[in-house]
C-alpha cells in the first residue's frame, strides 16, 4: 500500500474526546503539523472520522 501525507488544518478546541484522541493517534498535535502515514484501513478510517480537521494528500 503507498503513503498518504495527513495534515492538520483546524483545531481539536471544542470537538468530542474521541476526535481529540483519533488526531493524537494519527500523530497531529500543532496546527499546519503534517504526517506521513500508510495506507491502511484502521488509518483511512481514522481519517475519515476527522475528515473535517485535517487535508489529506496521496
Amino acid at each position: 500500500m503507498g503513503k498518504i501525507k495527513v495534515t492538520k488544518i483546524k483545531s481539536v478546541i471544542n470537538r468530542p474526546e474521541r476526535q481529540k484522541r483519533t488526531m493524537e493517534a494519527l500523530g497531529l498535535r500543532k496546527m499546519n503539523q503534517s504526517n506521513e502515514l500508510e495506507e491502511s484501513p484502521a488509518v483511512l478510517g481514522m481519517i475519515k472520522k476527522v475528515s473535517h480537521l485535517v487535508k489529506v494528500e496521496r
